[in-house]
């Protein structure tokens, strides 16, 4: 429930009404905007009906929140929140973009990939430490090394870092060398690792599952919110459909829709939306056409070497390209490469 309050309501009348909402075992939320004071209730609602706050006189409206994700949704907040990793904003009239390797091989491979990603006018490092692979025989990553290798790259080149992290004991470790945490796909509704992340109050970038709708990612996304973490950016990879002629569907579709429907940025991820390299400019340019906030891309130094997705991995001179084609595409959308 949205409580908007008169603009003649003292402050008392909001901690009053806060105050009531918590006893009754609600979740109370305070919003003062820069006319109105807007409060939220979150819970059972026969029990918030107990409260009856329309008859305050104090309180302008009641506006029920209907949308089953509260916290994420537009109709709690109508302007866009924007998220920050260091220096780099995500969300807002920028177009951000987070490159880097599937994983975290060596020092070298790090070194080369990420100065020539910053180089081309990248705002962060992705790149992974802890590896989910489908065979239990591939590459898993280098673990806590991998963590200190990204560090070290991402302070090298003062560039902020995105990583996977797979368990809830990981979350503590992965906090401390990372600027932002990645959900993946595989984790999406791992619902233990949401309240986990959503406590370390630290940039996440949440990836929808191959398997997820829509809805189902939003409400993944409000576990986070829920424990208190509004630093949330979702991301599109791509959908497991009965279409098969690409590794999955990239559903950009759903790019309009969550911005209308939340308040959050949403990236876009061409590598694993395609799993293949030419159809990863084209688009990583649509996304940028149809209003996401940035993507999320892999490059690697040298692709056909990569220890991991190398086949959806752009060559440095692949991501110049990119770069150089997003800036127009960006602008005609009213948005500018940051």
């Amino acid at each position: 429930m949205i409580i908007v309050l008169k603009p003649e309501a003292p402050p008392e009348t909001a901690q009053e009404l806060l105050d009531r909402i918590a006893a009754k075992g609600l979740k109370p939320l305070h919003m003062p905007g820069s006319e109105r004071v807007v409060l939220g209730a979150l819970g059972d609602e026969r029990v918030l009906a107990e409260l009856a706050l329309e008859g305050h006189p104090m309180v302008e409206s009641l506006k029920p929140i209907l949308a089953p994700y509260k916290l994420v949704s537009r109709e709690m907040q109508a302007h866009d929140t924007i998220v920050r990793l260091g220096k780099v904003a995500v969300g807002g009239r920028g177009f951000t973009v987070i490159a880097g390797p599937c994983a975290v091989e060596t020092e070298s491979q790090m070194r080369n990939t990420v100065r020539a990603a910053k180089a081309a006018g990248a705002h962060g490092i992705r790149a992974g430490a802890y590896k989910p692979r489908t065979s239990p025989y591939a590459f898993q990553g280098h673990g806590v090394e991998g963590l200190k290798l990204l560090r070290a790259t991402g302070d090298e080149f003062d560039m902020p870092v995105v990583t996977e992290v797979m368990e809830t004991a990981d979350v503590e470790i992965v906090a401390e060398y990372a600027d932002a945490f990645q959900i993946g796909a595989r984790n999406m509704q791992n619902f233990s690792l949401l309240k986990a992340v959503g406590r370390a109050r630290k940039p996440v970038v949440l990836k929808r599952g191959m398997a997820a709708k829509v809805e189902d990612l939003l409400l993944a996304a409000e576990y986070l919110l829920a424990e208190g973490n509004d630093q949330v950016i979702l991301c599109e990879r791509g959908i497991r459909t009965f279409e098969t002629a690409t590794r999955n569907t990239l559903d950009l579709n759903a790019i309009p829709f969550i911005k209308q429907k939340t308040h959050l940025p949403v990236l876009v991820d061409p590598s694993h939306g395609t799993g293949v390299r030419d159809f990863v400019i084209p688009m990583a340019l649509a996304a940028a056409a149809c209003g996401a906030d940035g993507i999320l891309v892999e490059m690697h130094e040298n692709p056909a070497v990569a220890w991991s997705d190398g086949a959806q991995s752009l060559y440095p001179e692949g991501f110049e390209r990119l770069m150089a084609s997003l800036a127009p595409i960006a602008a005609a959308v009213g948005r500018q490469i940051q």
